[in-house]
């Protein structure tokens, strides 16, 4: 049963069809109240879905793995999935559902020709792991509540010419309302993100020096966030978030400070030391240590004669 290939959910009809749902009234958005979803079969269910996704759950008494991380919906949280993402949950017998809250699912295609159709890739909570769900406040519920009851209203009216772009905008507001509860989570979680960007360090520092640099490369952003546990993108949220600079701005003051330690203490050619730092081509080690400092790799080394 956890070998089998995951479920691939095409369309929003077949999700409703999938809960025992009335048909949604239209076919690229539905708002779902979850006290109408009452019960899931038992094992484990894997599903892929070609939709957008968005939730918020209480009392949800049903595992769900997103990524490698597993997580339980206690408390008001959001959850947000993009399409094509793997989402697993795990049943250990017929479950009987007593959740509290509504889900939101809206097809690439209904964004079709509006500007939230490319604006809606820089919501990077769209990536993040199931860990990093967002907590909401009583506060910022009665927020979000308040716009999906809008959104709920246009969809159960009468569609018009204007129900479209009447939704759209609810939907950027609630996107743009999560972004920002989700940085307000960064702040509060100061000490569990410090957390992590000191395991960060640990891990840049030992990368840099062993002789991984020289062998493999540059570390890839995606593959510390992976030793992390975490998604590239909410990595690169928090670390702007208590540094101003993303994950890759992080690695290269790593390689700019090696770069200096180098060019000061050792004969190595500029070259040389290009190729110990992981660089493939010299010219590129060049560029970026003039863009971070301002002086050239001989300049710099002509300081300290």
């Amino acid at each position: 049963m956890a070998n089998q290939q995951p479920l691939r959910i095409k369309t929003i009809s077949e999700f409703h069809q999938l809960r025992n749902l009335p048909r949604p009234e239209h076919p690229l958005i539905s708002v779902i109240n979850l006290d109408m979803v009452t019960e899931l079969p038992a094992g484990e269910i894997s599903m892929i879905k070609d939709f957008y996704s968005i939730a918020l759950k209480r009392n949800f008494n049903v595992k769900m793995k997103y990524g490698q991380q597993k997580y339980d919906f206690d408390e008001g949280t959001m959850f947000f999935m993009a399409p094509g993402q793997l989402l697993k949950l795990e049943v250990s017998k017929l479950t009987q559902i007593k959740q509290s809250g509504w889900m939101l699912l809206f097809h690439p295609d209904f964004l079709w020709n509006t500007p939230l159709a490319k604006a809606i890739k820089r919501y990077e909570y769209f990536d993040y792991a199931i860990n990093e769900a967002l907590f909401v406040s009583d506060k910022e519920e009665t927020i979000i509540n308040g716009i999906i009851k809008n959104i709920e209203q246009e969809y159960y009216s009468n569609i018009d010419k204007f129900s479209e772009n009447i939704i759209i905008a609810q939907l950027e507001l609630l996107l743009t309302y999560s972004e920002r509860f989700y940085q307000r989570q960064f702040i509060t979680r100061k000490i569990a993100n410090h957390q992590v960007l000191d395991r960060l360090e640990a891990i840049l520092n030992d990368y840099f020096n062993s002789d991984e640099l020289a062998t493999k490369g540059i570390p890839a952003v995606s593959d510390i966030a992976g030793q992390l546990n975490i998604s590239p993108g909410y990595l690169s949220g928090m670390l702007k978030t208590l540094t101003g600079q993303s994950t890759q701005q992080h690695i290269h003051n790593y390689l700019i400070e090696r770069a200096k330690e180098k060019l000061s203490t050792t004969t190595l050619s500029v070259s040389q030391i290009a190729y110990e730092l992981g660089f493939e081509h010299p010219q590129s080690f060049s560029k970026l240590f003039k863009t971070k400092t301002e002086f050239s790799p001989l300049e710099f080394r002509a300081s300290f004669n």
